[in-house]
């Protein structure tokens, strides 16, 4: 032979040529094995495989109500994989996968001489899961001209390592919480939770080939954009099932008619339940994280280490507080809108337009290239594309200018709801406003707006507090404060300046003229320190206008200090994090509830004010919760509005429930147009109204809207037995103007006058 090939230069060249291509392919192969074209990972480190895991955040009762991720990846165990899963997903993309190592030598045979010698492209692929999940741990890299054929070798080889490592089921479950799924998910736990909103272990036989069906082509078979086309792969799936032996034809043909039905749920950032609480909430976590270690000494990574964070916000509660909102705004916008007509704000201040084009990135651009307000103004208005606007019913898509946007988001009026158990401070339900995706900012945790009149029964308890009686009476006539302040009534009150109301009516009725008088008898720095000891940490103006709640306050504040009236006296600080663990259940932080030590008020004076603001519910500002929304529970509550009717609020409380509710628009330039529609009671109020309105429907809240207020002690009756007003009599109405309003010095001289007669167990009723 040897003779024969010395002899035959042609036969030479061939064998030579040919060896030269086998030390080159064997180069080729021992320079990607040796890392040549990348490290490939050893057996050591297959062996310790760790993948970024999503973080997941857990209602109150376990529910899910969101994840961080940078992939959307929860694995599970194998144990918590139906049978019928894994034989949908063998029988489908790889059906020799329990007799291979790693590589389908059939298989790569078939597809080479089907594929590329006879051009037959129903032969179907020659990857197998192994080589799968190589691809899902590792991905692929660019390396030019011969990028392909260098990565299927890395993944040859590891898949080899792998499969000696590995047991099968163990390679399954790593490929099912690894694989990626439609809509950025990753792992068959998330794909399950967000498409059928149910575990892996719960998925029927028809939900699993949905999911194994989408594998192909995560996009094209969407089943939330592409129906059908996933429900005609979910039956090629079932098809291959009884093909392979794992179903009869019976129960294939049963599960083909069945329709395809989700229950999707998004755990994106912007989307889904609660997403200014879970952004409030990673901002928290995240500074948290920052102080604790894990077992290597670095600090833990919301996005990657898979944790488990425990909330005390009540899943359903939550979704009725944001259906709440929802349903309520959209009727109070258009309401907003109607009133303004052509005039309206949004569309005519010049002022207030350019001051929101001032906030715009696009606007800082034309501004650094020199041009005029006017000229990036009409820039503005003169490019128009097709774009997405929020609207309530539905996203509207229509050509619009980038100031037609700016304008548009302007008119929206914005809203925040808390909800508190007051005995903890635990929050329940938070909603931060009507849409995190176009308006992030979060008017629970980063508001501060004025309180008005919810600020007044902090005023009303410090005069408790302060010895003035619930039955003294003062009177409705208006007075001159410092510098030239002279606050007035709303409706009929102040019609007869000659009328007298005792504290309860007042309260209830929202008098302003007689809180800013109570407030002035009471003291401002007892009135200010009545609220610090309520939990009010913002600093107060030492001003008589802020008996009408001119101070700024955010809800959380708000909700704080309302607690006390049902827990006993003590404000409970709201929280909302139990407890944060690692993904193996180990704890790493738990929050106890912080609630003050000692009494911000007596027990009578707190069943008085609890008899006072159910009276505001019962005949006062708040009526409407019976008389319009048939609430029939107990509540008791306090609405609120602002100067020129910029703010709305309502303060809605049970035995059980302390909830705060703000409407109103993010500038401040721009309020309701009138009272009718700004009050607190219109504004605000209904909020909470369709939000208990669906906790009566729903039983389960049956130890919240069922509780009751304790009777009044015989102490607090007998202090309370009066009559709700005064007229003056004849011989004072003779000798006084009404139309001279009297100023401040002259009231203080009233005040002492009364204060001396309580003294000696009499009854003001001036």
């Amino acid at each position: 032979m040897i003779e024969r090939i010395k002899k035959s230069p042609k036969l030479k060249w061939t064998i030579g040529i040919g060896a030269g291509l086998l030390a080159l392919i064997f180069l080729f192969y021992g320079s990607i094995y040796f890392g040549l074209f990348g490290t490939i990972p050893s057996s050591k480190e297959l062996s310790e495989l760790k993948q970024n895991e999503a973080t997941q955040i857990l209602a109150s009762n376990g529910e899910l109500i969101g994840k961080y991720y940078i992939f959307d990846r929860q694995p599970i165990n194998f144990d918590q994989l139906p049978e019928h899963l894994i034989n949908a997903l063998v029988a489908t993309e790889d059906a020799r996968f329990f007799e291979h190592g790693g590589i389908d030598s059939r298989s790569l045979f078939r597809v080479f001489f089907k594929s590329i010698l006879l051009q037959d492209k129903s032969s179907g692929g020659g990857s197998t899961l192994t080589l799968q999940l190589a691809k899902n741990l590792y991905g692929r890299k660019n390396y030019g001209y011969f990028g392909i054929v260098v990565n299927k070798l890395q993944e040859s080889i590891i898949a080899q390592r792998l499969e000696d490592i590995y047991t099968k089921n163990e390679i399954l479950l790593l490929y099912l919480n690894t694989v990626p799924f439609s809509d950025n998910t990753f792992g068959i736990e998330s794909a399950s939770m967000k498409f059928f909103d149910k575990h892996t272990r719960e998925l029927s036989l028809e939900e699993a080939a949905v999911l194994v069906g989408m594998l192909k082509a995560s996009h094209y078979f969407n089943p939330r954009i592409f129906p059908e086309r996933s429900r005609l792969r979910r039956d090629v799936v079932l098809v291959q099932m009884e093909k392979y032996g794992y179903l009869t034809e019976e129960k294939m043909q049963q599960a083909k008619q069945k329709d395809l039905v989700l229950d999707y749920h998004f755990y994106s950032h912007d989307q889904g339940l609660a997403p200014y609480f879970r952004e409030q909430l990673r901002k928290d976590v995240t500074s948290i994280l920052d102080t604790l270690k894990n077992k290597n000494g670095e600090t833990f990574n919301i996005y990657r280490d898979g944790l488990i964070i425990h909330t005390s916000l009540d899943y359903k509660m939550q979704e009725y507080a944001e259906e709440a909102v929802q349903e309520h705004l959209n009727t109070l916008q258009q309401a907003h809108e109607k009133s303004y007509g052509k005039n309206a704000p949004w569309e005519k201040n010049k002022e207030v337009i350019l001051d929101a084009v001032k906030r715009t990135a696009v606007y800082k651009k034309l501004n650094n290239q020199g041009l005029s307000d006017d000229e990036i103004l009409k820039r503005l208005d003169e490019e128009n594309r097709e774009m997405e606007l929020f609207n309530y019913k539905k996203i509207e898509v229509r050509n619009a200018s980038s100031l037609d946007s700016i304008k548009h988001y302007l008119k929206f009026l914005n809203a925040g709801f808390l909800a508190v158990e007051p005995s903890t401070g635990a929050v329940k339900a938070w909603v931060g406003g009507v849409n995190y995706e176009y308006f992030k900012y979060d008017h629970v945790s980063q508001s501060k707006r004025q309180v008005g009149s919810t600020f007044k029964p902090i005023v009303y308890t410090a005069a408790l507090e302060s010895g003035i009686e619930p039955c003294s009476y003062f009177s409705v006539g208006e007075v001159t404060y410092e510098d030239g302040w002279t606050p007035s009534n709303s409706g009929s009150f102040g019609d007869d300046p000659y009328m007298n109301y005792n504290l309860k009516t007042a309260l209830s009725q929202s008098i302003n003229t007689i809180a800013v008088k109570v407030l002035m008898e009471t003291g401002i720095s007892n009135v200010i320190s009545q609220a610090q000891k309520m939990g009010i940490e913002t600093q107060l103006p030492k001003v008589p206008s802020i008996a009408l709640g001119t101070a700024e306050l955010s809800l959380k504040e708000l909700a704080k200090a309302y607690t006390s009236y049902v827990n006993g006296g003590k404000p409970s600080t709201p929280y909302y994090i139990h407890k944060i663990e690692d993904g193996e259940g180990n704890l790493l932080a738990a929050f106890k509830p912080e609630v003050a030590k000692t009494p911000a008020f007596s027990e009578v004076n707190r069943e008085i004010m609890i008899d006072m603001m159910k009276a505001t519910v019962n005949e006062g500002t708040a009526q409407r919760l019976r008389s319009t929304y048939g609430l029939k529970n107990d509540i008791v509550g306090k609405t609120g509005t602002t100067q020129s009717n910029k703010d709305g609020w309502f303060v809605g409380i049970l035995p059980k429930l302390v909830t705060v509710t703000w409407v109103g628009s993010d500038d401040h330039r721009i309020g309701f147009r009138n009272t009718g529609i700004g009050q607190g009671a219109n504004s605000a109020l209904p909020v909470f109204a369709h939000f208990m309105q669906r906790l009566n429907a729903d039983n389960t809240f049956d130890d919240i809207t069922a509780t009751s207020f304790k009777t009044p002690s015989a102490e607090v009756l007998e202090i309370m037995d009066c009559e709700s007003k005064t007229r003056d009599g004849f011989f004072k109405r003779l000798f006084s103007n009404p139309d001279k309003k009297e100023r401040a010095e002259e009231d203080k001289s009233k005040q002492k006058k009364g204060l001396f007669k309580r003294l000696f167990g009499k009854k003001d009723k001036n």
